[in-house]
């Protein structure tokens, strides 16, 4: 049996403006309304579904982390978009090394958040694939 993640339901306080940073920021599309939902697909075939957070107004969010492995390539054109976009950006998951990206297993990543306090993280080499800093 092939097990492939397809699709995750991502929550927001304004689905279209959270799918529109995110497809901005990866160099991606939003894809069409479906049902509740703002999609943004991942070149490999999952898709984020953006969707309004139940509730009134800005109801808490929990804060998810969703990570994407992307080229050297890709890497710069991204991380040059969230320069650009004046966004803070971090080492470490943590928020603790402010301004800096990591070399973990000797590539390269970087995290920031999204405009619902979900943490973004891009990376150029899957964790254990290589040394440590």
């Amino acid at each position: 049996m092939t097990v492939q993640l397809n699709h995750t339901i991502v929550a927001a306080h304004d689905k279209h403006t959270s799918a529109r940073f995110l497809a901005d920021l990866l160099g991606l599309q939003v894809s069409p309304r479906y049902g509740p939902f703002i999609p943004v697909a991942i070149p490999n075939g999952v898709t984020l579904d953006y969707m309004d957070q139940p509730g009134s107004g800005f109801a808490e969010i929990a804060s998810q982390h969703y990570a994407f492995l992307v080229s050297e390539d890709d890497f710069d054109a991204i991380f040059g978009r969230i320069q650009a976009a004046g966004l803070t950006y971090w080492a470490d998951p943590a928020h603790r090394i402010e301004g800096e990206i990591n070399t973990n297993d000797g590539g390269r990543g970087v995290y920031f958040d999204d405009p619902n306090g979900h943490v973004l993280e891009i990376l150029t080499r899957p964790y254990g694939s290589g040394i440590t800093r």
